[in-house]
């Protein structure tokens, strides 16, 4: 392997990129946007893929293979908890052995070998039941798809799950890598590329709920899963084709392994008895993290025994660890109480996957002779998203700055709570309409408009675009200096114990109630109480949320005034204040080796 050159001369970079020999990277040649551009598609392509699924799946699983519709909803909420659960192994594999390049190439093939499956499965015609009229429909006599028709659509989903997984963790790591934060020049450019970044994700969810979702709808799913998957093969094409252009930074180990190295040596000291004070812990005079009182369990992984002090064993890290580990392992603790409260949020965003999306097939879609798709309705959750990201950036985060004299016009946590809270109002509003809907089915024989949805999935699209932000600029922000790739991990992980938590409700609510509130006929069932459930755990979640938030102290507070800071300060954008250094930071550049 060729090691660079601290001094690698004008060309170079000072952030140790190589090229694809191995070489100091020549900056006129490689990187920039050309290379940036390339991996672009990738995200793109992994957003038509992912999003053409799973915003339209749960129809295709309760019309064509006639399976209820709570297990359809457990189906997809368990394939988007496996996906967002996916990105932390393949971030764990990137950050330790195979590097950022070699990991999207790889999950990306994945990817594209799933969707190429999923095609297969919903076009060939045995692995469907055979199809069901109306009336049968509603006596609940349509036969469902047998365990061997599932199995090829089990093997497609959960191989798109892990391909996309490992794409989403680090495409945009990936992507930033491709410019040199020690250059003025090219660090400026990097602000574009997040945006330019997440115009892509934000185009491909875009296109795949209106136009991918027709042509499933009305044309065939095997035509439109067939599309994405020659989307993903294009993509993954373009992505090994730009490979000589490409900068590429060697793996320096996952902070998972410090973490999990600290807990056990704790557990193996457990027997050992305190230092009479805390200097005498291993590097105590070197720690850059100040030792603290809390979890004081941990210390004793900086506990150095005699027998292996004697023995020259002090720097073996499976021996002992470092005060500084320690209090880094502690800081990431602190975090979890939060962390626990941030899942609801996105168990509530999984209905509007689910069963939002089974609600508008019993409604009117009709805008004058043209019947809209079930799943497109869910543009409304993305126009709402991209409208109050807009509105925070130029309005709402400027506005806040004046009056706090904060930075960061609101905390990140100030962000959670107000994403919560839209949350909590969209399932009231979801049970509102779904009672309005239901009664006027049963009693009037009548379908309300399906626009009737709009409020629900606007207030959720809002919401994400507060509770996203907040979390993800939280775990960035509080978490160890060395340690930021943890905060992908532990966002992600917010994500897909959403998606889980709600599979564990339906489940649940489905045994205790005895089918009786979600059931494959909505007409018959009482959807409307399982949204005042989730409501009323929303209400819980909030009060467990300031509890935790009140007591939470941050690592800094960055405030200023008028009279230090002049106007340009306060009217900088979000994109060039928080969101820009907190993408940056997601390049995760501080790993700590194991």
């Amino acid at each position: 392997m060729v090691l660079v050159d601290a001094h690698a001369g004008k060309d170079g970079t000072d952030d140790g990129a190589l090229d694809f020999r191995g070489n100091p990277v020549d900056k006129t040649r490689t990187g920039g946007w050309l290379a940036a551009g390339l991996i672009l598609g990738t995200e793109f392509a992994e957003r038509v893929c992912v999003m053409g699924i799973s915003m339209n799946l749960v129809t295709y699983l309760v019309q064509n293979l006639h399976i209820s519709a709570a297990k359809s909803a457990t189906i997809v909420t368990n394939f988007m908890g496996t996906l967002n659960l996916c990105g932390l192994l393949a971030g764990f594999l990137a950050d330790a052995k195979l590097g950022r390049y070699l990991t999207v190439a790889i999950f990306a093939s994945i990817t594209a070998l799933g969707v190429i499956l999923l095609t297969v499965a919903t076009t060939i015609p045995s692995m469907r039941p055979p199809p069901c009229s109306d009336y049968r429909r509603q006596q609940h006599q349509c036969i469902e798809a047998n365990s061997s028709q599932l199995a090829m659509l089990y093997a497609a989903l959960y191989t798109i799950a892990l391909g996309g997984g490992g794409i989403k963790s680090n495409v945009s790591g990936f992507g930033s890598d491709q410019f040199d934060n020690s250059d003025p020049k090219e660090e400026k450019a990097m602000v574009f590329f997040f945006n330019r970044f997440y115009f892509c994700v934000s185009i491909g969810s875009l296109f795949a709920v209106t136009v991918l979702v027709y042509i499933q709808d009305n044309v065939g799913r095997g035509w439109g899963y067939g599309i994405s998957a020659v989307t993903m093969v294009i993509a993954v094409t373009i992505l090994l084709s730009g490979t000589q252009f490409y900068r590429f930074k060697m793996p320096r180990g996952s902070p998972l392994t410090v973490i999990w190295r600290v807990i056990f040596l704790a557990w193996r000291k457990r027997n050992l008895p305190y230092p009479s004070y805390p200097s005498l812990l291993n590097e105590y005079h070197n720690a850059k993290v100040s030792h603290t009182q809390r979890f004081r369990c941990l210390d004793k992984a900086a506990i150095l025994e005699d027998y292996y002090s004697a023995s020259g064993n002090k720097d073996n890290p499976w021996i002992v660890s470092t005060v500084n580990q320690v209090e880094e392992v502690k800081m990431v603790i602190k975090l979890l109480p939060i962390w626990s409260t941030c899942i609801l949020f996105w168990t509530v965003y999984s209905q509007m996957t689910t069963f939002t999306i089974e609600q508008a097939t019993f409604m009117n879609r009709k805008v004058g002779s043209f019947v809209v798709p079930s799943g497109s309705l869910s543009v409304f959750l993305f126009i709402s998203i991209l409208l109050f990201t807009s509105l925070n950036e130029r309005i709402f985060v400027p506005f806040a700055r004046k009056l706090t004299h904060n930075v960061q016009g609101v905390t990140s946590l100030q962000r959670v709570g107000i994403g919560l809270i839209f949350s909590m109002v969209a399932m009231v509003t979801a049970a509102l309409v779904e009672k309005q809907r239901r009664e006027a089915a049963v009693q009037h024989k009548t379908k309300i408009s399906a626009f009737w949805l709009v409020p629900q999935f606007f207030l959720v699209g809002a919401g994400e675009a507060f509770a996203y932000v907040g979390q993800l600029e939280f775990f960035i922000r509080e978490a160890p200096d060395r340690m930021k790739s943890m905060s992908t991990g532990l966002f992600l992980s917010t994500l897909a114990m959403g998606f889980f938590v709600s599979s564990l409700l339906v489940s649940l609510v489905d045994k205790v109630t005895n089918m009786r509130w979600l059931r494959s006929n909505l007409n018959q069932g009482k959807l409307d109480n399982f949204y005042w459930m989730l409501a009323v755990l929303g209400v819980l979640n909030f009060l467990a949320f300031l509890a935790f938030a009140m007591r939470h102290q941050y690592k800094t507070l960055q405030y200023n005034s008028p009279d230090v800071y002049g106007e340009n300060e306060l009217k900088k954008g979000w994109n060039e204040g928080i969101a820009s250094e907190m993408e940056k930071k997601e390049r995760v550049e501080g790993k700590e080796e194991p």
